[in-house]
């Protein structure tokens, strides 16, 4: 049989299977096969290990399937075995040569997981925990699964400028990024908004640039500003602890330390590193920026003091964090400051260069050389292109995807974030049902709709697609129950973009999966968003119509009105299809469990008037 078309069969065969299972795995595994029998936990469960070496592995399975699945296995080294005895083995097997690829077997005496690697085999560990049914039944099905991600790079995005958050949170967030396999965390930590990194040289940006004397909580600019002082930062020694944990965790730290532009907060702390002594766009003094949006105000590229200070910051910087990058932002410096300002016009002309756009170039290339000497590399979003690439950046593609195809044209490496599909602080839904947003919409299957690599590119170019990443600006997003809110379950699609076989993605059977990943959600303490019920409507003869609601958590009631009161806890149970009258409208919700209530949505919709 032609090899192509086995490997076509083999991928609708395990597509099929996995639609048809019970089981659910998310992100879906590169393969999957179901047989029969399953295997019980219980007292005669134990966790073997061959070496010293993986001991930290195997108390990390131990406390996972205590906490999972209520059992806590003891733990066993070497070729230890005993009679009737059920073990999970934990062992690194060469011919497993992806570096986070893993086989695991599930029969009738026990688990074992093999992999190249210590990252492998934590992967398998992952795995195996989704296995555990969400019911109470502590009962694995017996599988075996060979499996790989698609993609190294496999990122989200914590900003915590605009909103900071406990680092014991960041450790549970860094949790949820394991879980999901996903191997990235961008932690954005400079801003307009507030500076959130400890710089021992200059105590100014802890005392002054991490503060800022308000906060806009709505989408008008000028009115909708409080007066709460609001900030603080981390300490280098908690920087530490988080990158540790992540580490712990096979979760990469990268920091983003924003130049030339998103840099008011560190000029209000160093007047001297901007071009004016007060700010270009209001003639003001500067203060840390309280409102959302671009400024005008950034790093004068003409001043040698403000590479004096961004090298002295990086120098503290890239000894918290073993990763081999170093973000440098990037985006969104408008040149009306530099285009005014006879330091730069000075430098244009000193380095014959073209226009501003050309500053901005060798602003990030000069940089680039600082950090490449130090042995890492920099990433920066799309804008770092404009007036020449610097030779070894990363691009970060955010405004589309033309920018990445341009870039992985020319041999550069390239992060798929277009906003349109992967910035999840956008609505998820009607923004007249759903809390505050940035304003874009970014619903879960268009999060899950992306693809990473364009057909546009060669199989050579597309290598330079390193992979995908989710993004949280919290510009609006200010607790940690609003954060999981816009983050889960949009995680899980970004999972799946990222580590499961192009030809096995499925929609339809990912939210089949998607409904056992609520309960685990909820297990696990997660405050994610209950999608509203699926609406289903026909008009009826007599003009009336029939209303069908639909779960789509398989866990939930539906509750509704006709009688234009709110939806709560005493409202009526629906059990079966709602006929309206004209003119009544039929609001409804979810109760998750009976603890938790989704948005409420309603039918019909108003039909707006044409002016």
């Amino acid at each position: 049989m032609n090899r192509l078309l086995s490997i076509a069969l083999l991928m609708i065969c395990t597509l099929k299977l996995s639609a048809q299972s019970k089981i659910s795995i998310i992100p879906l595994p590169a393969k999957l096969e179901e047989r029969k029998g399953s295997l019980t936990l219980d007292k005669n469960v134990y966790i073997s290990y061959p070496s010293a070496n993986l001991k930290d592995l195997a108390i990390f399975a131990q406390s996972s399937i205590e906490e999972t699945a209520g059992i806590k296995p003891e733990l066993r080294t070497g070729m230890w075995m005993q009679r009737k005895a059920k073990t999970i083995s934990l062992n690194i097997d060469s011919k497993v040569t992806s570096k986070e690829g893993y086989v695991l077997e599930v029969n009738a005496n026990g688990v074992a997981i093999k992999a190249g690697t210590e990252n492998g085999l934590f992967y398998g560990i992952q795995t195996l925990l989704q296995l555990v049914p969400v019911n109470g039944v502590k009962k694995l099905p017996c599988v075996y699964i060979e499996d790989e991600p698609r993609f190294s790079w496999r990122g989200m995005l914590m900003d915590n400028c605009r909103h900071m958050f406990s680092v014991e949170y960041i450790k549970k967030f860094i949790d949820q990024l394991a879980k999901h396999k996903l191997n990235k965390f961008h932690w954005h930590l400079t801003e307009d908004q507030g500076w959130r990194i400890e710089i021992k040289k200059y105590p100014k940006l802890q005392e002054i640039a991490a503060y800022r004397n308000g906060t806009q909580i709505g989408p008008n600019r000028k009115k909708d500003v409080d007066s709460i002082k609001y900030g603080g930062y981390y300490t280098q020694e908690q920087i530490k602890e988080v990158v540790a944990y992540a580490t712990s965790r096979f979760v990469e730290v990268i920091p983003e330390i924003e130049m030339p532009g998103h840099s008011v907060a560190a000029i209000t702390a160093y007047p001297y590193l901007a071009c004016g002594d007060v700010s270009f766009e209001n003639g003001k003094p500067f203060e840390v920026r309280k409102v959302w949006g671009v400024s005008k105000d950034l790093y004068c590229a003409g001043n040698d003091t403000v590479f004096t200070f961004l090298e002295d910051v990086l120098n503290e910087v890239m000894p918290l964090f073993p990763s081999q990058y170093i973000h440098i932002g990037g985006d969104e410096a408008p040149h009306d400051a530099w285009h005014t300002c006879p330091k730069c016009q000075a430098r244009i002309k000193k380095e014959g260069l073209k226009d501003e756009a050309a500053l901005q170039s060798w602003f990030i290339q000069r940089m680039e050389k600082f950090i490449n000497s130090k042995g890492k590399k920099i990433i920066g979003w799309e804008e770092i292109m404009q007036g020449g690439l610097a030779d070894n950046a990363t691009v970060h593609s955010w405004l589309g995807v033309e920018s990445g195809l341009k870039a992985a044209k020319s041999g550069h490496d390239v992060i798929m974030s277009p906003y349109s599909h992967l910035y999840i602080d956008g609505y998820q839904a009607d923004p007249k049902i759903e809390p505050m947003a940035i304003g874009y919409w970014v619903p879960i299957d268009s999060v899950y709709a992306f693809e990473p690599v364009h057909p546009a590119l060669t199989d050579t170019e597309a290598k330079h697609i390193l992979g995908a990443q989710g993004n949280l600006w919290t510009e609006f997003i200010g607790t940690e129950d609003y954060f999981e809110y816009m983050v889960y379950p949009r995680i899980a699609a970004l999972a799946e973009i990222d580590w499961t076989p192009k030809a096995l993605k499925n929609f339809e059977d990912f939210k089949g999966r998607l409904s056992t990943q609520y309960q685990r959600y909820d297990k696990q303490g997660i405050q994610f968003r209950i999608p509203v019920a699926v609406i289903e409507t026909v008009v009826n003869k007599d003009s009336t119509v029939k209303v069908t609601l639909n779960d789509p958590t398989k866990a939930s009631t539906i509750r509704y009105t006709t009688d234009g009161s709110d939806v709560n806890e005493q409202s009526s149970v629906y059990k079966q299809p709602v006929v309206l009258k004209k003119g009544e409208v039929i609001r409804y919700a979810l109760f998750f469990n009976n603890k938790r209530k989704s948005s409420t949505d309603y039918f019909p919709k108003p039909v707006k008037q044409a002016k």
